[in-house]
């Protein structure tokens, strides 16, 4: 079973602009990336996928492997499918391009799903962890899942779910931690699907999968990511080298 991570890196961003490309300990954000991604010996290769020509440039200049996008992608599903459509390759991971931290564990887990798999009833993979803190369950940039009893997603969405009519039934608020692994025909088939009205309305892509009947098989973890969304981010990254 080959496995790769692909890194889709973009220049712009509407919170911080060129953030991969900021100086982090002498090295810029999205070469760190690419570096962690590398050092925790989980895949056969590493692919940066990138629109930006100064990106493409950084990772290639140092070594690494980039792929530049030709199309212009609504989603991060859809540029990594175009990236990939022609490798040989079985499971493809996302890792995020502003987590320059990358904890090697998390992304053993759902890379184990598929070593598990094998009947292959499993497209996609991904991790979510329990939240109690009511700001946090509320808060509509916390993606929340609710899953079956065998730990397959049935639905994303801002909003609180499940909605607590019931007090104390047990039920467990669960956020979504955005670290995929996709069997790469899952992908392909995303690729080539239009975006219906649940994704359309929640802005969640994930629910294209759902809604297509891809399988999602949910992990749980402790992991929070260390992503960099704003320059104060930037700064404290910078005080942990």
């Amino acid at each position: 079973m080959k496995i790769i991570a692909v890194i889709p890196a973009r220049y712009a961003s509407t919170r911080f602009p060129a953030k991969l490309m900021q100086d982090l300990g002498g090295k810029t954000v999205i070469l760190r990336t690419y570096e962690a991604a590398i050092n925790t010996q989980l895949f056969d290769d590493v692919f940066v996928v990138t629109d930006s020509d100064l990106i493409y440039d950084e990772i290639l200049s140092h070594g690494g492997k980039a792929i530049k996008s030709i199309k212009e992608h609504e989603s991060g599903s859809d540029r990594i499918a175009e990236a990939v459509e022609n490798l040989d390759v079985d499971i493809v991971i996302n890792v995020q391009g502003d987590e320059p931290f990358i904890d090697a564990e998390p992304l053993a887990k759902v890379i184990e799903v598929f070593r598990n798999d094998l009947d292959k009833k499993v497209d996609l993979a991904s991790l979510m962890r329990e939240i109690t803190n009511e700001d946090d369950i509320n808060n509509p940039n916390n993606v929340k899942v609710v899953v079956d009893q065998n730990g397959f997603a049935l639905y994303f969405s801002r909003s609180v779910i499940p909605y607590p009519r019931e007090k104390n039934v047990g039920v467990r608020y669960m956020q979504h931690i955005g670290i995929y692994a996709f069997r790469k025909q899952a992908l392909l088939d995303f690729y080539s699907l239009p975006m219906q009205s649940l994704e359309a309305s929640e802005k969640l892509e994930q629910l294209r999968y759902l809604e297509f009947g891809k399988r999602i098989k949910m992990v749980e973890t402790k992991h929070v990511g260390i992503g960099i969304d704003t320059p104060e981010d930037l700064e404290k990254a910078r005080k942990m080298l």
